[in-house]
């Protein structure tokens, strides 16, 4: 489940447990509230693919909202990119 709330006029603070650790983890992403309201009901309900939902986002992001699972844990998962 996605949980978010207006950080300031400009950003969104996105928090959601992680399908990897399942620990709790929040994001700020600079995008404003009612246009993160409006991408993703585009991506969950209206079935857009996330890259056209969330243009704007980089790919870190998108996968935050996703899955939860933050940088720290594909690094972790994966090992960091050389």
């Amino acid at each position: 489940m996605i949980e978010y709330e207006r950080h300031s006029c400009k950003s969104v603070k996105v928090t959601r447990a992680s399908l990897h650790s399942e620990n709790i983890n929040s994001l700020i992403i600079d995008i404003p509230f009612d246009e993160f309201q409006m991408r993703l009901s585009m991506w969950a309900e209206d079935g857009e693919l996330i890259q056209d939902a969330f243009p704007g986002l980089n790919s870190d992001q998108r996968e935050f909202i996703q899955t939860g699972i933050t940088i720290e844990e594909w690094d972790e998962i994966f090992g960091e990119e050389d």
